[in-house]
């Protein structure tokens, strides 16, 4: 299954729009290169609609949130849903300030999102329509754990009902939901954390990973979960004592670029959640 997954992003290369965070933006865009898709990055109100018109997927990232890409944001997503286009939502940091609560809020409300990722703070701010974050962080009291995931994979099933997106919850056990099904994924390395972006990267893997196969969306979203986790895991092991976080961010990139659709069916550490 995940093996398909990837070699449709592959073979169909899809076109990503990528509205997202200028601290990560070079690091997405060779992301989805890397896992053979190709990036373009526009956020300008004057073109976001007919940049969107022409591409496969949108991924909306709000990390560096400023007043100008906000209506961008509603434009594109907009546009993407009248052509029914798969459209990712990265809600960084909601519930760190009133605007950027506000804003994913009413994008949430305007625009039909395919998938929701965000680490499970993140996640609760915006079914609930409040709550705090530890910047752009996960506080450790969200934490999901083996004890506790069977609570949270209802709380994502249910804003999964409620929004009719697939819910991807991140962190050392990530999760992926639908209204019906679950997935845990132990896949990745704590030393993750350490660089700024995996996350954002993520989006951007997974609206790649969701253009190449729009029919087959909870899927394709745990594909891109499982590679992400696999390429860090990959990337681990080449490090040396004189390597830090910079080569390990640049090690990830490639362990994407040169991972096959074998190593990621066999890699992969996901199961269904079962009640």
């Amino acid at each position: 299954m995940l093996e398909e997954m990837l070699k449709n992003v592959r073979e169909k290369s899809p076109l990503i729009h990528n509205i997202t965070n200028y601290v990560t933006v070079n690091d997405c865009a060779n992301v989805v290169l890397a896992c053979g898709a190709s990036p373009i990055m526009a956020d300008d109100q004057e073109e976001v609609a007919e940049i969107t018109s022409i591409c496969t997927g949108l991924n909306i990232n709000i990390g560096t949130l400023n007043s100008r890409t906000i209506e961008s944001m509603l434009i594109a997503g907009k546009k993407a849903n009248e052509l029914h286009h798969p459209v990712v939502l990265d809600p960084v940091g909601v519930g760190a300030s009133t605007l950027r609560t506000q804003t994913a809020l009413k994008l949430l409300d305007e625009i039909q999102f395919s998938v929701i990722r965000g680490n499970i703070s993140e996640i609760k701010t915006l079914a609930l329509g409040s709550g705090t974050t530890k910047g752009v962080d996960a506080n450790i009291a969200d934490k999901v754990t083996k004890e506790n995931i069977k609570e949270v994979v209802r709380f994502a099933q249910e804003f999964s009902r409620k929004t009719g997106a697939i819910i991807a919850i991140t962190g050392a056990i990530d999760l992926v939901c639908n209204k019906e099904k679950a997935f845990a994924i132990e896949n990745g390395h704590a030393m993750m954390s350490s660089i700024t972006g995996t996350g954002c990267q993520l989006s951007a893997l997974t609206a790649s990973f969701i253009s190449a196969n729009p029919a087959h969306l909870l899927e394709a979203t745990l594909a891109a979960v499982c590679t992400m986790g696999l390429a860090g895991e990959m990337a681990h092991t080449r490090l040396t004592r004189l390597d830090g976080n910079a080569s390990y961010r640049n090690y990830i990139i490639d362990a994407i670029y040169n991972m096959t659709p074998q190593q990621l069916q066999e890699g992969a550490k996901y199961q269904e959640v079962l009640f």
